[in-house]
């Protein structure tokens, strides 16, 4: 598989060994070796297409029109690869009015529809980490759409073209919500909905040590657990209907919320979730980034994980998420500096000493070791 990288020298200015550092702690790039290419010189396209012979997958993630004017483009690689899968990842697609416009994952939230759904009633959006756009929407189509086509092939002997734009794949994650929209035609409000925290029973609380713990006790069963737990037992009969996920709160449901958020700052977040844990309640300490990382359960998950870096060193990263029963995941390597694997890979082409040195002196391949 080849993943390019656009504007390598912006997102990596350090050399040397502070590159080396930097590199060591990049989850996202582990197991992949990388090649420092100038694809708009003629001897960088003819490595690339050597490469590009030899690959199951191409992703890139330039503007449209960017890989056509490199002569990278699907057409120009469907003709030396014809089983090639080739997906390209831009903002907005490949055609229509806002091919063009440039954007990041704030820009997608906007124009998707997301972003006015997330935050208070009557406080302004409320803009999240780039999880949304950028990982649950563009990487995770992509990563889907590659596999399909991978399965595809394997039927027709045919690769194909996939084109993922973050826009469309950010509101293929609204489908709960349009959905209910177009069936109803209830528009759902920021800070109005019970996914959005307006419900008692689907919220955070902020407690006495000034930490928070969350609840999602949206099944009846649940609700009665934390109701009882809570001495509460009036409010177990309440009830609450499919409606209360798209509608604003009534006067009873804004008074119960009211008593929660005064019962929740009588102990300390860590005093609430031990006294909760085990009466079958949907609790969750609301944890900061240090308390994931010492959190029991996520170590017991291999999800923080040691290891050894280039000079013996020790490294933590995240662990990997997706468990396979008989092909697990490993880390074979940590993440390469940019240009770090130039040699070895072109000697993998054939290249021998001498031209490789002469494609670094004439600024063909580079690195940043």
């Amino acid at each position: 598989m080849i993943n390019i990288e656009g504007r390598i020298g912006a997102r990596a200015p350090v050399q040397g060994k502070e590159a080396r550092r930097r590199a060591d702690y990049d989850s996202q790039n582990r197991n992949k070796k990388s090649l420092g290419l100038n694809l708009k010189s003629q001897e960088g396209r003819a490595i690339f297409y050597e490469l590009a012979k030899r690959a199951d997958v191409i992703v890139e993630p330039f503007r449209p029109g960017v890989a056509k004017r490199l002569g990278i483009d699907y057409p120009a690689i469907v003709k030396i690869n014809p089983s090639i899968i080739y997906c390209s990842m831009t903002g907005y697609g490949q055609d229509g009015p806002y091919r063009d416009l440039p954007g990041h994952d704030v820009n997608f939230l906007s124009f998707a529809g997301v972003l006015d759904l997330i935050g208070e009633p009557d406080g302004a959006p409320v803009i999240p980490l780039n999880f949304v756009g950028d990982y649950a929407g563009a990487a995770m189509h992509a990563a889907v759409g590659i596999l399909a086509a991978v399965v595809a092939r394997n039927k027709t002997g045919k690769g194909q073209y996939i084109d993922i734009s973050y826009l469309d794949t950010v509101i293929s994650l609204l489908a709960q919500r349009t959905t209910h929209y177009f069936r109803e035609g209830i528009l759902p409000k920021r800070g109005k909905m019970m996914g959005a925290g307006a419900y008692p029973y689907y919220h955070v609380y902020e407690t006495s040590d000034h930490k928070y713990i969350s609840f999602a006790c949206v099944e009846h069963g649940l609700w009665g657990n934390l109701c009882r737990a809570l001495g509460r037992e009036d409010l177990v009969s309440l009830g609450f209907e499919i409606g209360h996920l798209y509608s604003a709160p009534d006067e009873k449901w804004q008074k119960v919320l009211a008593e929660f958020r005064s019962i929740f700052l009588t102990r300390t977040r860590d005093e609430w979730f031990e006294f909760l844990k085990d009466k079958d309640v949907a609790v969750a300490k609301v944890s900061s980034l240090d308390d994931v990382i010492a959190d029991p359960h996520v170590l017991h998950r291999r999800m923080i994980v040691e290891l050894e870096g280039p000079n013996k060193n020790k490294v933590k990263q995240v662990g990997i998420a997706i468990k396979l029963s008989d092909t697990p995941g490993c880390v074979r390597s940590l993440a390469p500096v940019p240009g770090e694997n130039s040699e070895e890979i072109l000697k993998g082409l054939g290249y021998d000493d001498e031209r490789i040195r002469r494609l670094r002196k004439d600024s063909i391949i580079f690195d940043r070791l």
